[in-house]
């Protein structure tokens, strides 16, 4: 499960086995979990995150989106 990046507590990654599904990236922080779908930026879901913290998650995903393309699409094309 490749780390793409992390950013204050929160690790943005991907499973390697994912390679049949669109274009997301993971964010866990403890016993957190959300996932979301880069193309557009969206919510698939989330386990244990407030709403506030959803939200400041989407920025972050949208912030970095090019980053965690970039990576899915070199991780997924070897």
């Amino acid at each position: 499960m490749p780390t793409v990046l992390r950013i204050g507590g929160y690790r943005f990654f991907f499973y390697s086995n994912e390679n049949g599904e669109p274009c997301h990236i993971h964010v866990q922080r403890e016993r957190m979990a959300a996932k979301f779908w880069l193309r557009p930026v969206s919510l698939a879901s989330s386990t244990g995150f407030a709403a506030h913290e959803l939200r400041k998650l989407i920025s972050l995903v949208e912030e970095h989106k090019q980053t965690f393309e970039e990576a899915w699409d070199e991780f997924f094309s070897n």
